[in-house]
């Protein structure tokens, strides 16, 4: 599994525990300025995961300000951008004279090596505990120039919809599921995420054309897979319908698959297969007719889906449901 790095205050004593956080974060993050009315006995803890130069982590603690000036700039300045998701609380977050709402299902951009501050407050007693996922990348690693990400500094980019709802599912599956991956994973878990977050930068900066071709392949194939995932109960879900719904071409939309191990109407077809073998296999689902799953999961047809079932899974979709060995 991947190595995650954790830490939490309470190993020390109460009083040592603000120090140990202020610490913590200069050497997992950067080094900030942090202000708390919990200070006294600060409770928090942190996550790490370190995908080669790219950086994920969580991190839970009680409301706080931070800041980050330029004397903290001058004694170490890692030249990184840091996207910061809120999973809790609400807050601002300002940067290069933009003032910005810091509040969960919107990522915030900072750049390390300018001046920052932000606040990070729970909406309400209850709350308690505020969460944050942070991204760290280094300036090299986007193929964006400098000049243009600064126009994105101290605003916030949407974790709820085009890229970053993938950027943001696939740095939750990550972090929460590390068990999933191995070491030698690294390396193609930190293109995916470098590669997500240049899609992200450059498509609010609507700059997606200038992208290297191979990360508008790479990104145009997740988007595709996350869409047909979304609609795979719509009978009329096809290569042509995906690439009309990603203004793309139908010649672009196959090239951006040349190197995966199925085509888009492959992936279509098996995905269907899968879900409806998964509801045959659901004792809860027993009493459904077959032609009824089938239609559930854009199966017109209930003669084309027993013979596309029966070739897959070299029985039909009757003696699937009938055999105890497919059940869970």
């Amino acid at each position: 599994m991947l190595t995650v790095g954790s830490a939490d205050t309470a190993v020390v004593p109460p009083a040592e525990r603000f120090g140990y956080w202020h610490d913590l974060v200069a050497r997992e993050s950067v080094p900030m300025r942090i202000h708390s009315a919990h200070a006294a006995d600060f409770r928090a803890r942190a996550e790490v995961i370190s995908l080669g130069e790219v950086v994920l982590s969580t991190w839970r603690y009680p409301s706080l300000d931070m800041q980050r000036t330029g004397t903290f700039i001058r004694r170490s300045d890692p030249e990184m951008y840091q996207f910061a998701l809120p999973l809790s609380g609400q807050g601002g977050v300002e940067q290069e004279r933009r003032a910005n709402h810091f509040t969960p299902g919107n990522f915030a951009i900072v750049d390390t090596s300018r001046p920052h501050q932000s606040t990070h407050q729970v909406r309400s007693h209850h709350e308690g505990i505020l969460t944050t996922r942070t991204i760290l990348v280094p300036h090299g690693l986007l193929p964006v120039h400098p000049n243009r990400i600064s126009r994105l500094l101290g605003t916030s980019i949407s974790a709820t919809e085009g890229i970053g709802v993938l950027l943001n599912q696939f740095v939750h599956q990550v972090m929460s599921h590390p068990e999933q991956y191995h070491e030698r994973d690294i390396p193609l878990l930190g293109t995916v995420v470098q590669d997500l977050i240049s899609a992200m930068v450059a498509q609010q900066l609507d700059l997606t054309d200038t992208l290297p071709t191979e990360v508008r392949g790479h990104n145009l194939s997740m988007l595709v897979k996350a869409f047909i995932d979304e609609h795979l109960a719509d009978p009329d879900l096809s290569p042509s319908a995906v690439a009309a719904a990603h203004h793309v071409s139908l010649r672009s939309l196959h090239r951006a698959f040349e190197t995966e191990d199925q085509t888009v109407a492959e992936i279509i077809r098996s995905k269907r297969l899968d879900r409806c073998a998964r509801d045959l296999r659901n004792p809860l689902l027993r009493g459904r007719p077959i032609y009824s799953i089938a239609a559930r999961w854009g199966f017109r047809s209930q003669a084309h889906f027993s013979r596309v079932f029966t070739t897959t899974f070299g029985v039909s979709p009757q003696a699937f449901r009938d055999d105890p060995r497919a059940r869970p």
